[in-house]
């Protein structure tokens, strides 16, 4: 099977029957649409039963029509402008239902992370994240500020931490030009996949140091220089990203390096409070 849907649909269009042909006709001219519609809106929005529909995702190979909806979605991902992924929101989400939607999304994003992690990828991240010499955090736009985050906490834990800002491609080249074997490269990046953050894996990778990608799937441009992947779900919510799966994932590899650090964990912070109670860091609301 041809990774590109829309190859394969228009590859095979000789042999479609009528309704097929509309069915076809509609992918390939609206396939930001087309990805997010059940069999039965699709089929009712170009004129043919929902059978129809999922008889012509089996006939080209997929299995039924949830398969095709998926290779469609895994393409357009990447490929929607802001302005394409609002108008596909407006079809998904109504202004009456925004809140519950949403939330609900996110929901199923965690348990579908949940169910497909694999935790063997999981603890030998944990593992090379504590023995690396030094560790070097890359996520650009969106995902900056899961970088941001994951780069607060782990600065806390263990020394070496580099957190990478997102600045001039060359200037990236710089903040790890000393990379080496022996320490660790982690890359976050979702759809749309930033170009910096891939090149500066790939970077990190030619230069002998182990590489930690986390994202959203194996279409990931970042996989072809990772040597652990770390899945998490995100979808497009209309202009914007869901990071809260992967924001609960970070939170598993923060609380898990913790927790194999124990003893210096609480070292850390019993001098941290102390340093935040002189310097009245935080707000005193004790009655």
């Amino acid at each position: 099977m041809e990774k590109d849907v829309l190859a394969v649909i228009a590859n095979n269009n000789v042999h479609y029957s009528k309704g097929q042909k509309r069915i076809a006709k509609y992918i390939l001219e609206n396939y930001d649409k087309a990805a997010f519609m059940t069999a039965g809106k699709l089929g009712a929005t170009v004129g043919v039963s929902e059978s129809t529909v999922v008889r012509f995702a089996a006939e080209l190979g997929y299995d039924g029509y949830p398969g095709m909806r998926k290779a469609l979605q895994e393409m357009v991902r990447n490929r929607l402008t802001s302005v394409q992924r609002i108008e596909v929101a407006k079809e998904l989400i109504h202004d009456s239902n925004v809140l519950k939607a949403v939330l609900s999304a996110d929901m199923e994003k965690l348990q579908k992370t949940i169910e497909e992690i694999d935790t063997k990828s999981f603890d030998k991240a944990v593992d090379t994240i504590i023995n690396a010499n030094h560790v070097y955090i890359a996520g650009m736009r969106s995902s900056a500020a899961l970088s941001n985050f994951m780069g607060y906490y782990l600065n806390l834990l263990r020394d070496n931490v580099h957190l990478l800002h997102d600045t001039a491609v060359s200037e990236v080249y710089e903040q790890i030009i000393r990379i080496n074997e022996g320490d660790v490269f982690i890359a976050v990046s979702y759809p749309r996949y930033s170009s910096r953050t891939v090149k500066a894996m790939r970077f990190a990778k030619e230069a002998g140091a182990s590489t930690i990608s986390l994202t959203d799937g194996e279409t990931s441009p970042l996989v072809k220089y990772s040597d652990i992947t770390l899945y998490a779900r995100s979808d497009m919510v209309s202009f914007l990203d869901s990071l809260v799966a992967p924001l609960s994932l970070i939170n598993a590899l923060i609380v898990s390096i913790g927790l194999r650090s124990e003893d210096a964990l609480a070292d850390t912070f019993k001098r941290l409070e102390t340093v935040w109670t002189e310097n009245e860091v935080y707000e005193n609301t004790a009655g």
